[in-house]
């Protein structure tokens, strides 16, 4: 088994499709893809693509650290107490655990994805 693996930022098999939590969403109907492509360490390690249509929902980290690069699209995060920040293709960012607050996405998003959960 080898321990290089290449991330496909346009995967050609079918994606995990899914909605907003009804106690997630603030706005808009967003729909998501997610196109695991690796998981390490018993799962709590893993990575791959994942799309959202636009739309406002809570984001909350808990445990979970997460790494993220802008493959295509406009976000604004707000975290609790701060102010909006704007990310777009391009970008990369880190939300660690204990994260609490809005996503908006502003156009379909789509980023590479690694998260920790420990």
């Amino acid at each position: 088994m080898s321990l290089l693996k290449t991330i496909d930022p346009n995967p050609t098999f079918e994606p995990k499709q899914s909605k907003a939590l009804p106690e997630r969403l603030i706005s808009g109907d967003p729909s998501f893809k997610t196109w695991a492509q690796d998981n390490a360490r018993d799962g709590t390690v893993n990575t791959g693509v994942w799309e959202a249509t636009p739309g406002e929902t809570r984001s909350i980290k808990g445990e979970t650290f997460e790494f993220c690069h802008i493959l295509q699209g406009v976000i604004e995060l707000t975290e609790d107490g701060g102010q909006p920040v704007t990310y777009r293709a391009g970008d990369s960012f880190v939300m660690k655990p204990g994260f609490k607050g809005v996503w908006r996405t502003i156009e379909t998003v789509r980023k590479i994805y690694v998260t920790v959960t420990g």
